[in-house]
Order: C-alpha cells, then structure tokens, then sequence
C-alpha cells in the first residue's frame, strides 16, 4: 500500500508541473512573446539599424552649397544615408582618386578632370552630365586702388593671384583667356600661383594680391570684400565653363550615389545652386 500511494503521488506532481509549464507557454504566447528568437525580426532590427555613408569630391567652389544647405537636405530626406564632402582643385581630386581615393562621385568645375577619369575607365559613363556652369571674373579687394573695366586692365596690377592652371580649371580658364586676349606672356611672371580657388580669392580679399581669377560664385560668397570688375569675354574661351557630374565605377555604394545623384539634377536643388551664382546647364 504505501509503495503504490507514493508512485500515485508522483504521478500527480508530474501532473502539476507539466500544467505549470503549459500555462508559462500560453502566457508567453499570449503576452506576444516567444521562447525562441524570431530570425526574421532580428535580421529587420539590424538592417534598420544600417547606415551608408557616401563620399563626394567636388570642387572647392561647391563647398559652400553642399555644406550649408544641400547635404543637410539630402540626410534629412534619407535618413539611412550619410554624405561626406571631400573638396579641392578638380585637378587634385582627380589625382586623388586616380590613386584610389574611395569617392562615389564627382562633380568637377571643368569637363577636362571628368573626361580624363572616364578615359581611364574610373568613371561610370552612363551617369556623366553636365549640371552648372559658372563664370569666370577678375575681382580686386573692396579697397583697391585699382580701376579695372576688363580682362586686359590686369597689365595694371603688380601681383596677380590666379590658380593653378596645371591643376585649378579656374586657373586653366584663366591662362586661356590671357592668352587668348595677347596678355598672358606679358603679366606671367607677376603670377602667385594658388593650390585652389579659394586660396586665390582669400588672398585678394585679404589684400595679398591687386588682383586674382576667380569663379562668380566664390566672388559672391565674399562680396563684402572683393569687387568683381569683368567677366571673362566670352569669345576668349574656348567653351562655357561647365560642371560635370558622375558616379564611379568603384562606388561601394551604387543605388545611394543614384539617388543622390538624381537629387542633385533635381529642379530644386538646382534652384539652390542657382542661388549661390550657378547657372543650370542640364540642357547643354
């Protein structure tokens, strides 16, 4: 009798406990909770957690825009996405990423830079358009004692500050357009070469220099303290100055740099850069 009352009361305290743990399952299951992991919601957790970063070299006259307003709208409108700026003389960029600077894009201020990376193959064709144009200006600083109507008055000024031309498109504009007009041999060696176009409009505006080429754009950027006094005739070059856009074919993160591509030709923020002293080449 009593070997049998113990094996009765094991019996129902196994009972119990497996009633104890089913009712745990139910409530878990009712509580919306599992005892496994779901895969599936974990991999939704991480891949919302994701974030791409981009990274644009453009020139240093588009700083401005993309730093101030266009960047900022762009990661707001697409929170996933995150864009560096890297800028310079399109000339540096396109040695930079030559020797494989990681860029998604490049928006050159002259179509010379594109066009060699895309005959190196390091640039993706199809994704390749003209977007602004800018002009090119001789400024003085605001205090100048110089009077000058036109291109040919910088035989006037003693230093003369202008890009590069081996690498600052500003400064390629610049020589053509000397050249052009029968000046360049005759003002060469009062040159100061700058790194870039904003070097050469600081040191006018600083009063370092009578005189320096610059694009409209970064003349306006500093109006308080340079005068813009001509603008390159337009028969002294051999084509507008234009600003070529593209992907690279070495992009990591291709669907991003089209969508922020496509954002950039976009009527309203060429209406921004219109606002900075761009002109919208899309159709040319």
């Amino acid at each position: 009798m009593k070997k049998r009352s113990f094996g009765m009361a094991v019996v129902l305290a196994l009972a119990v406990l497996g009633m104890n743990l089913t009712a745990c399952g139910g409530q878990n299951q009712l509580d919306g909770q599992s005892t496994a992991p779901d895969a599936g919601s974990a991999q939704q957790t991480v891949a919302s957690g994701e974030s791409e970063e981009l990274l644009i070299a453009a020139a240093a006259s588009l700083k401005n825009a993309f730093e101030k307003d266009l960047i900022p709208q762009f990661e707001k409108e697409n929170p996933g996405i995150t864009v560096k700026g890297t800028y310079d003389s399109s000339g540096k960029l396109q040695t930079q990423i030559e020797e494989g600077l990681p860029a998604d894009l490049f928006f050159s201020a002259a179509t010379k830079q594109m066009q060699a990376l895309d005959k190196e193959g390091l640039m993706d064709s199809s994704s390749i358009s003209n977007l602004l144009e800018n002009k090119l200006v001789l400024i003085t600083p605001s205090n100048s004692k110089y009077d000058l109507k036109d291109f040919k008055d910088v035989t006037k000024c003693e230093s003369i500050a202008v890009g590069d031309p081996d690498s600052v498109p500003a400064g390629q504009y610049a020589k053509e357009s000397l050249t052009s007009l029968g000046i360049w041999s005759e003002v060469e060696s009062r040159l100061s070469h700058g790194t870039n176009v904003t070097e050469v409009l600081s040191w006018v505006a600083e009063d370092s220099a009578d005189c320096g080429f610059v694009y409209a754009t970064d003349a306006a950027s500093m109006a308080d303290k340079v005068n813009i006094c001509a603008t390159a005739p337009q028969d002294s070059l051999k084509a507008p100055v234009f600003y070529p856009i593209g992907i690279t074919k070495a992009s990591a993160e291709k669907d991003s740099a089209k969508k922020f591509l496509e954002f950039l030709k976009s009527d309203e923020t060429v209406q921004t850069f219109v606002s900075y002293g761009f002109s919208d080449s899309r159709s040319k």
